[in-house]
């Protein structure tokens, strides 16, 4: 049986057309949450087409004291989306043109809809690159990407999202369109307002239209992937690498659980025997990468590598990332729920780390597969929960988690490094924040969202 319709129904409608807005049950279900496991049903979803959309549902909205969510590709793993307290979900993927290119200014405009990887084609495409690379980049969307201040693999050598964000056009809580930053590298003229929206999550603005930097694709990259016998050996190998004056686009490294459980999908033969796999991809001129590539492949056989399977070309790094994308798919293929943790520490905690997470799983009984961003120390840190709809279960695994973030922050990490903190980390943001910060950040959220309707019940809450 279908909930009633809310009493601002028909003149929302009125206000944008009805080939915008729905309250079909299928259509509210499927916009009731993100890749994360809550969800609650919102009672309208609008499908914006324009700024105007925007501007137009935000100011009825804001009258009215109406919730707003907005929501991207739904590819957010904190639960970010979800419309704790009903109301209208506003969705942009209808907002999804590329609205120009420009090599000359080394700027892409955007509309948030845009899937991360049709703008990496489109920028490849005239011999530019987009770098960001969130391993979603095929479904995830620049709007989404922007909420969260998404990363990826390439953040060691070239930053996260907010690294690219040059300009936004944002829709204030009000509906009034603000416009800040522009086609240029460098700016400074007033607060950094482009770095108070990027990793807002949704809270303080709506972003309707981005201007990314964009640079010269590089020439060439080559890739190397070893095999290490422990973990130990191949954390103390990503810190080696640096110290010898490399910087590579990526260090990717993956511990014993979860190549177990890529060899069971994949096959035993996909990975030669080892408990750590690591990955170094470098990238610029063919001469100088052919060159590092050398010298790389020397000090891991140095360092203790038992197997080092060389990328030389595109084709051959794109199959080794083909293999790294398929570690999240395996972990699920265990049939355990992945609470999938983005958790950051300092490069020198990494085995630390891997020796806390090993010695709470002997504690909880809960597996944990350790992989990711090495070179930056973004280690998605997941634990592997059957049967989490469980209640009992759920709350042993959330009491792990609290030990997880509590040795997290006592080392001076961060609770999450891309993912965003959505209602998944809410517990930990005071401790994460500190008072002062947070009460910063409410005041902040007042001054721009002064009655709460933009994704409340999240972290500010």
């Amino acid at each position: 049986m279908n909930a009633p319709s809310p009493d601002w129904l028909a003149p929302l409608i009125s206000l944008i057309g009805g080939g915008k807005v729905t309250t079909a049950a299928e259509i509210l279900a499927a916009h009731s949450g993100d890749k994360w496991s809550a969800s609650h049903s919102p009672d309208v979803v609008v499908f914006a087409e324009s700024t105007a959309d925007v501007s137009a549902v935000l100011k009825f909205a804001n009258e009215r004291k109406i919730p707003v969510t907005t929501r991207g590709a739904g590819f957010g793993y904190v639960g970010g989306a979800v419309p704790v307290d009903g109301g209208i979900v506003l969705s942009t993927l209808r907002m999804n043109r590329i609205l120009g290119i420009h090599p000359e200014d080394g700027v892409a405009i955007v509309q948030p809809g845009v899937i991360t990887g049709d703008l990496q084609a489109a920028a490849h495409a005239v011999g530019w690159e987009y770098p960001p690379d969130p391993a979603s980049l095929k479904d995830c969307s620049i709007g989404g990407n922007i909420a969260t201040n998404a990363g990826g693999p390439r953040c060691l050598k070239y930053g996260v999202t907010r690294s690219y964000v040059l300009g936004l056009e944002v829709v204030l809580a009000s509906g009034e369109i603000l416009r800040t930053g522009g086609r240029l590298h460098k700016n400074k003229t007033g607060f950094d307002l482009i770095g108070i929206f990027t990793g807002s999550e949704g809270m303080l603005g709506i972003v309707t239209e981005a201007t990314l930097r964009l640079i010269p694709k590089p020439a060439s990259r080559a890739m190397l992937a070893a095999i290490f016998p422990e973990f130990e050996m191949a954390a103390a190998a990503v810190q080696a690498i640096l110290n010898a004056g490399h910087l590579p686009s990526a260090l990717e490294i993956t511990d014993a659980f979860t190549l177990a459980a890529a060899r069971k999908k994949l096959g035993a033969e996909t990975f030669p025997p080892g408990d750590a796999h690591l990955i170094v991809e470098v990238d610029g001129r063919p001469a100088a990468t052919a060159a590092e590539i050398e010298e790389l492949h020397q000090l891991l056989t140095d360092l203790g590598a038992t197997f080092i399977e060389r990328a030389p070309d595109e084709a051959s790094c794109e199959r080794i990332w083909k293999l790294r994308r398929e570690f999240s798919f395996s972990l699920r293929d265990t049939g355990l729920t992945k609470l999938n943790e983005d958790i950051v520490v300092p490069r020198s905690k990494l085995v630390e780390l891997v020796t806390f997470a090993r010695q709470l799983e002997k504690d909880t009984g809960i597996p944990i597969a350790c992989f990711g961003h090495a070179g930056d120390g973004n280690i998605h840190t997941n634990l592997m929960v059957r049967n989490y709809e469980d209640p009992a279960i759920r709350a042993h695994a959330d009491a792990a988690l609290d030990l997880l973030f509590t040795w997290v922050l006592e080392n001076h990490g961060a609770i999450t490094g891309e993912h965003g903190v959505g209602l998944a980390k809410k517990p930990w943001i005071h401790e994460a924040l500190g008072e002062v910060s947070f009460a910063t950040h409410r005041t902040i959220k007042n001054a721009l969202d002064p009655n709460g309707i933009l994704n409340p019940g999240k972290f500010l809450d």
